[in-house]
């Protein structure tokens, strides 16, 4: 059985924050949960997983699409303790053509809250090198990762898509605008010091605010990153206190409950003398209550709400967009022309041999005369034998690579097999994984 590409998942336009939260996984958890994956999901033969704020999705190759979706929902749901009830209306299932445009849609920003973003290309490579720790990565997936790396590359290098406010944190920036009019003197209270949580600050600082406070559960990264910024470390066991003279607080924490409930911040008002305190939950499952927002002057915006958020080279993306669009179709033709001479690889080989067979066959069962004539002549006809056989393979080949479509291809080619009496061929065995460099992309 032909073996394609499946995407099940769910994302920020299908499943609200506090669906996707349900199923969010860590980094640290990728591995284990694949592992896992193998010994579940039999109609799988390769898989990846990425989860992020906006989409937590599988991406896999699979004989049966109908067998390794169940199989994958199933595991969803077990993994997350869950039952499938809970994402049943949010889920999607993506097969063949459409799953390999989606994966590389997802690694251009083209799929992105906020088209153009630069976020997500590492957080799918992270996905990919995840899945070949875990070995879960084949010849399949192996090819189609590195072709969303090439068409990012290429929409990066040919398109403005990535010019101007393109990232999630850029804008919260923006959201934060809208209540503060300058943050000369404001204190910013920073929850987490990975890469959002560094470009939010480093955003922050260009934007000239009086404080920054720093914290996180690794306290020497807190230093590192508060050192770089001119800004104040906060052990996180202590940060509690600094929440009083915190005008914006921003949560990008890795969390399983929330940090921060109603209760906490109902105290800090008080001692803040109820000045406006800013809350920007980057965090997928969130960091922050959402009774927060009920309280008066708190205004608490998640990852969900920054998808109004809008600003000046937002049209001008969208522009550029097409022409990404126009780069994806054409790795993603690239791709499926490779996919469908793999998938036809083993029956090319097995009508080759068969056809020779039948010539081997046919002048061996008139060896007797064909021995007595002169070694010239037997020359001729063996020239023209394999004349005969090299011209209707050439028309059997010809027919089967001018195919679009894998399906039909492999069906035409299981044809040309069974007539000729070739055995099915066994599964395609999975190559060694590896992640290249941008300028090490495939063409």
């Amino acid at each position: 059985m032909a073996q394609s590409l499946l995407i099940v998942g769910i994302n920020h336009r299908t499943a609200a924050v506090e669906v996707r939260e349900r199923l969010a996984f860590r980094d640290d958890e990728l591995v284990a949960a694949l592992s896992r994956l193998k010994l579940v999901a039999p109609s799988v033969s390769e898989a990846a997983l990425i989860s992020t704020c906006n989409r937590v999705e599988i991406i896999a190759v699979a004989g049966d699409a109908e067998a390794a979706a169940r199989e994958l929902i199933g595991f969803l749901a077990a993994e997350r303790n869950v039952t499938p009830d809970l994402f049943a209306d949010a889920v999607y299932r993506l097969e063949g053509r459409e799953a390999a445009r989606h994966l590389f849609r997802v690694g251009t920003s083209l799929d992105s809250m906020v088209i153009g973003e630069p976020q997500i290309l590492g957080q799918l490579k992270d996905a990919y090198v995840r899945a070949a720790e875990a070995a879960t990565v084949g010849i399949v997936l192996h090819r189609a990762f590195h072709r969303a790396f090439s068409a990012a590359k290429k929409v990066r290098e040919r398109t403005l898509i990535g010019h101007g406010t393109v990232s999630v944190s850029s804008a919260a920036i923006n959201l934060a605008k809208q209540i503060f009019d300058s943050f000369e003197k404001k204190t910013v209270l920073l929850m987490g010091a990975g890469e959002m949580a560094e470009t939010t600050a480093r955003q922050l600082v260009r934007l000239g605010v009086e404080s920054l406070l720093i914290t996180n559960r690794t306290f020497e990264r807190a230093v590192t990153l508060a050192r770089a910024l001119s800004g104040t470390a906060v052990p996180f066991d202590n940060y509690r206190p600094y929440l009083k003279i915190a005008d914006v607080v921003i949560g990008s924490l890795t969390t399983n409950r929330p940090l921060l409930t109603r209760e906490d911040i109902e105290g800090v008002l008080h001692e803040r003398k109820y000045r406006p305190m800013f809350l920007i939950d980057l965090g997928v499952p969130r960091n922050f209550h959402e009774g927060l927002n009920e309280l008066d002057n708190v205004y608490l915006y998640n990852v969900d709400d920054l998808a109004a958020v809008t600003d000046d080279t937002r049209e001008e993306r969208e522009r550029e967009a097409q022409k990404a669009e126009t780069i994806v179709e054409g790795e993603l033709e690239s791709f499926w022309r490779w996919l469908s001479g793999l998938e036809l690889v083993p029956a090319i080989k097995d009508i080759r041999a068969n056809i020779e067979r039948l010539r081997e066959a046919e002048l061996q069962r008139h060896r007797a005369w064909l021995a007595a004539l002169p070694r010239e002549q037997r020359t001729h006809i063996e020239a023209l034998s394999r004349g005969i056989i090299n011209k209707i393979l050439h028309q059997i080949l010809s027919e089967l690579r001018r195919n679009n479509g894998v399906v039909e291809g492999i069906y035409a080619a299981d044809v040309a097999r069974r007539l000729l009496g070739s055995e099915m061929p066994g599964e395609i065995k999975p190559a060694p994984a590896r992640i290249a460099d941008d300028d090490d992309a495939e063409d």
